[in-house]
């Protein structure tokens, strides 16, 4: 596994003749380590056209130094307790940069580590990343003491000389002491940088520092990092990475599925690494924010072109199915488990291995087939369909509807869709056909929470209530259809011939409490709905 930190910088471009100032006249330090001199050599890998660097990311490969291995960096899930956000995307500007670094070991030269490809294959999406820099920097680093001499910072002095490799291009800034290629395209570069690093003070350092470091000849530094002057790349700024503007009240119904949208879209590409590394819950919340995304298309799907929605919402609905194999799989094993604690200990021993072996290998195998799923062009198609349909939503001429009194109708709407599957559930009989009316209750609660989440911009505590009162009733009927789908999957295995009785046994009284659990379920969500019908019929205009 690769180890994490998180970075809080600011760069600052200087002359080659500028003159270290004297750090310990910033506020707050009381002495300044000996220069450390480091020589560091780094290759940047991407593909030819910077689709990482264009991101914000940077996948390197460094040797020298203390910290020498593979590192990956990734814009940082916002602000720290105590700083503001800055410029993430460019990284210029008065505010220091929050990122979040993996490293891994050195390794062979030309291959990325699987635990740092991992974080990047989604935005890889089936191409390489191959050398597109080679920087040689010689670093001075300065480490600067507070009181009781806790280490607050390092300011490292680089002299950095760059090489652009293969065919990339892009340097599109090139200055004086640039060599050029025959093609008249600027191959290497020098330049000179400091960089202030947080290592155990506060954000306060920063500003503190900002008057000395100024009067020195420092400027805020135009680009976000060394590979970002390189290449002279802009942000690329697609609705999911940058995000839309927030929806105002008075703006178009078209802004709140844009922002909804787009949250979705950064939450799978933000769980996609955990999936791949199988980590916990990772499964759950891409799978969550997948039917959010899909809940939102259906909802808002009138005011857009239909067959841009239908294709979407399928991808979506394919990419729903293959996480829901192995995650309810996952949630049934851990549910059995649970009830088998409770079993006295003979049954509890007898049956425990037999589950593990009836459920472990269909979970394994589903696990499998979404590992396959993920590097499929299928799933890289659609995350370029999110990106697509955020940067250049297919609107139609409804769309620019004002925004509060349309999602108003859209919420009413979910809601009295939620209400006739009520009344529909409420008049079948018991038996599975009362069971796959109750399910189609919890979808559509479902849908009524999303849509409700989408609309809070304009809508605020009331739409508040009214996505929390839905997800209540979603919850009750969700462990309603585990229990359900619990007692057939059990009635199916105590019937297995040959069948050691102890099992059996056990298997049988699994069985009786998902019947009972199933009943307590629905009694649960009979009085949810009372306690709900004022908030989930009441207007959101």
């Amino acid at each position: 596994m690769a180890s994490q930190a998180v970075e809080v910088e600011k760069k600052y471009d200087v002359g080659q003749d500028a003159e270290v100032p004297s750090l310990a006249e910033i506020p707050g330090v009381t002495r300044v380590g000996e220069p450390h001199v480091d020589t560091l050599e780094a290759v940047y890998f991407d593909t030819q056209t910077h689709t990482l660097a264009s991101r914000d990311i940077t996948l390197r490969r460094r040797t020298g130094g203390v910290d020498a291995g593979w590192h990956l960096k990734l814009t940082a899930e916002g602000p720290g307790p105590d700083e503001e956000s800055g410029d993430a995307a460019g990284g210029s500007g008065s505010e220091p940069r929050r990122r979040r670094e993996l490293h891994a070991p050195l390794g062979q030269p030309g291959v990325v580590p699987d635990s740092l490809l991992a974080h990047v294959l989604a935005y890889l999406r089936g191409e390489d990343a191959a050398p597109v820099v080679r920087l040689k920097t010689q670093r001075t680093t300065y480490a600067l003491y507070g009181e009781d001499g806790v280490h607050l910072a390092d300011l490292a002095d680089d002299r950095v000389s760059a090489e652009m490799l293969g065919a990339a291009g892009g340097a599109g800034d090139a200055a004086a002491g640039d060599a050029a290629a025959p093609g008249g395209e600027a191959r290497t570069r020098q330049w000179r940088e400091w960089e202030l690093e947080l290592v155990h003070g506060s954000p306060e350092l920063f500003p503190a520092a900002e008057e000395i470091l100024a009067a020195a000849g420092a400027l805020p530094a135009k680009h976000g990092s060394k590979l970002a002057k390189v290449l002279a790349l802009p942000a690329r700024g697609s609705g999911a990475a940058a995000g839309p503007k927030s929806p105002g009240k008075k703006g178009p119904v078209s802004d709140l599925l844009t922002a909804y949208l787009a949250e979705q879209t950064r939450e799978i590409l933000a769980h996609d690494p955990g999936v791949r590394l199988e980590e916990p819950e990772a499964v759950h919340d891409l799978r969550s924010a997948t039917r959010r995304a899909r809940s939102a298309l259906q909802a808002y799907r009138r005011f857009y072109n239909a067959l841009a929605v239908r294709h979407l919402g399928t991808e979506l609905k394919w990419l729903g199915r293959v996480l829901g194999v192995p995650r309810d799989a996952e949630v049934m094993l851990d549910r059995l488990r649970g009830h088998i604690a409770e079993l006295p200990p003979v049954l509890a021993s007898a049956v425990k291995d037999r589950l593990e072996d009836d459920l472990g290998a269909s979970r394994d195998a589903a696990h499998r087939k979404l590992q396959m799923a993920m590097v499929s062009a299928r799933y890289f198609q659609l995350l370029d369909g999110l990106e697509a349909f955020l940067d250049n939503p297919p609107v139609r001429p409804g769309a620019a509807a004002p925004a509060r009194k349309a999602a108003g109708k859209l919420v009413a709407k979910a809601a009295k869709r939620l209400e006739r599957a009520a009344r529909t559930a409420k008049r079948t009989h018991r038996g599975a056909e009362h069971e796959t009316a109750l399910h189609q209750v919890r979808k559509d609660a479902k849908r009524l929470r999303h849509v409700a989440e989408s609309v809070e911009p304009v809508h605020g505590k009331h739409a508040t209530k009214i996505a929390k009162a839905a997800r209540r009733q979603q919850q009750i009927l969700g462990g309603f259809h585990d229990s359900v789908v619990a007692r057939d999957l059990l009635a199916k295995l105590a019937a297995a011939p040959d069948l050691p009785e102890a099992v059996a046994s056990a298997y049988v009284t699994l069985h009786t409490r998902q019947v009972q659990l199933a009943a307590d379920a629905e009694a649960e969500y009979l009085k949810e709905r009372k306690k709900s019908l004022k908030v989930l019929r009441g207007k959101v205009i």
